[in-house]
């Protein structure tokens, strides 16, 4: 069963990224509309299950630590590794970042998987609920993986490559769950420095670039319709 909502996962994601690549012209919407999935994704998914998850164990405080810890090291990584991207423009400073961005997301995908693989170890139900969660956004997942090659200087090939890596990463996290587990603290650790990394991603990189040289009230309206339908698909799935 887990194999097969991984299965899912890959065809949700798919479905996503095809969506952005065949309406580049619409390319500023799809942003704002992902900035505000990637965000919802952050605040509504992965940091109360990492809060969840490390509770246990670990303090509060802790957590909070692992998600600045991931929105820090973006941030060096971003803005020190690829120090002159703003000031050159040096199209493979702009591959690099875009590489580094989707990287980031497919890995995300790939703990996706693994929290339905270890779901399900715990129950079918309670792995149906998580599989059910990560359906719902797994559609915006493909079109931020695409959206973030195609706006630092992309062509419609590589993001596609990068949306088959995204795609197929649910199903090998899922797969990988056969071989090895983590505790309940662990991977509520590895969620919140995720969630530190897409913090970053919405609030620093998609969402200012929606909202550069486009109409403001409708990208507005797409930033909050995109962290509303995360929200609400991950509240229906838990009922």
């Amino acid at each position: 069963m887990a194999l097969v909502l991984g299965a899912a996962a890959v065809l949700a994601t798919t479905c996503g990224g095809a969506f952005a690549l065949i309406r580049q012209d619409r390319l500023h919407l799809i942003l704002g509309f992902s900035a505000g999935a990637v965000l919802g994704v952050a605040l509504f998914d992965l940091l109360p299950e990492a809060f969840g998850l490390a509770s246990g164990r670990y303090a509060t405080a802790t957590v909070a630590l692992f998600v600045g810890a991931g929105f820090f090291a973006f941030t060096l990584l971003n803005r020190v590794m690829l120090l002159h991207l703003s000031a050159s423009c040096d199209p493979r400073t702009a591959s690099r970042r875009g590489a580094l961005g989707a990287a980031s997301l497919s890995l995300h995908s790939f703990l996706d998987g693994v929290g339905i693989g270890l779901a399900f170890k715990v129950s079918t139900s309670v792995g149906v609920v998580v599989a059910a969660a990560v359906l719902a956004h797994d559609f915006s997942d493909g079109i931020n993986t695409v959206t973030v090659i195609l706006k630092n200087r992309g062509r419609g090939l590589r993001a596609l490559r990068w949306l088959l890596v995204d795609a197929l990463a649910p199903l090998a996290g899922v797969a990988s769950t056969y071989l090895y587990s983590l505790s309940d603290a662990q991977l509520g650790l590895v969620l919140a420095t995720f969630c530190g990394f897409f913090l970053y991603i919405g609030a620093s990189d998609l969402l200012p670039e929606s909202h550069q040289r486009h109409p403001k009230r409708l990208t507005a309206t797409l930033n909050i319709a995109g962290a509303a339908v995360i929200w609400f698909t991950i509240h229906l799935a838990a009922i």
